[in-house]
């Protein structure tokens, strides 16, 4: 029999009706439906948006899936809004996508028969492609490390999952804390915690989610508080640890060349030929 699990989500303002719904088509065409789809407006959203869920909740139920949606008055930030959303969800695994992305129709059922070989398995991730525009004009691949040993040894500099791409067991998901809106980079923190509390990851080799970018995607990861949020993850990882302090000290100097010093053109080419690699 086939597990159930749930997909969490969150919409904001400035998320775009026709990127919503062919996120969420993606999701509901895919091989292994999902029994849930959960979804938490940060804040108030566009009528348009609002019309989409109301769309597609029906397109949900006509194949069997239950799509709640979750309303909040107030802009929260992407952790608070996923905390919510896995608060809310019913059944013991859940699945991550963004509003905006494609699910690749045979994602979840990949994803899925993982936990069916490898029971001890909390969180399991894949690689994406990136595109502009169209789907098709693909832009970039994210290739990252495939055990679970590989992929803790390249979060103690780097982030070895890639968040949109995640289904984890929810118990060890709350037994991490859930989500935390302290810092932005609120999935490397997770993953820390997780690293902590004992779990095991897993990525596959396939893609799993083709991701919509932008041209200014890495320009915005600069600046004082984006590197402040990283430092302190990484003085958690020191602390409980997970990594050393010279480790702790080369990833203040990369980060903070990366993320103060390089011109945008040079700090997009670091994480696209270096910080993204494994």
């Amino acid at each position: 029999m086939a597990k159930e699990f749930s997909i969490a989500m969150a919409v904001y303002k400035n998320d775009a009706p026709d990127y919503l719904r062919d996120a969420l088509k993606s999701v509901i065409d895919q091989t292994l439906k999902p029994n849930e789809i959960v979804i938490v407006g940060d804040g108030p959203i566009s009528e348009e948006c609002k019309k989409t869920i109301e769309d597609m909740s029906h397109e949900a139920q006509h194949e069997g899936i239950d799509l709640v949606f979750l309303p909040q008055e107030e802009n929260n930030g992407l952790g608070a809004s996923l905390r919510l959303a896995v608060e809310h969800c019913r059944y013991d695994y859940i699945a991550r996508m963004d509003a905006d992305d494609l699910a690749l129709p045979y994602r979840f059922e990949k994803q899925m028969k993982c936990f069916d070989e490898d029971p001890e398995l909390s969180i399991v991730g894949g690689m994406i492609t990136e595109f502009e525009g169209s789907p098709e004009n693909i832009m970039d691949k994210r290739v990252l490390p495939l055990s679970d040993s590989e992929i803790k040894e390249f979060m103690k500099s780097r982030c070895g999952v890639n968040h949109v791409t995640v289904i984890f067991k929810k118990a060890d998901l709350l037994k991490a804390g859930n989500y935390n809106d302290e810092y932005r980079q609120e999935d490397y923190y997770l993953w820390a915690r997780m690293i902590k509390a004992g779990c095991k990851f897993r990525n596959i080799p396939d893609i799993v989610v083709n991701v919509r970018s932008g041209r200014d995607q890495f320009a915005r990861r600069s600046g004082g508080s984006y590197y402040r949020d990283h430092m302190e993850i990484f003085k958690y990882m020191r602390r409980e640890g997970i990594i050393t302090y010279p480790r702790l000290v080369y990833n203040g100097i990369v980060r903070g060349l990366v993320q103060y010093v390089f011109p945008n053109r040079l700090r997009t080419f670091t994480y696209q030929h270096m910080l993204r690699k494994r």
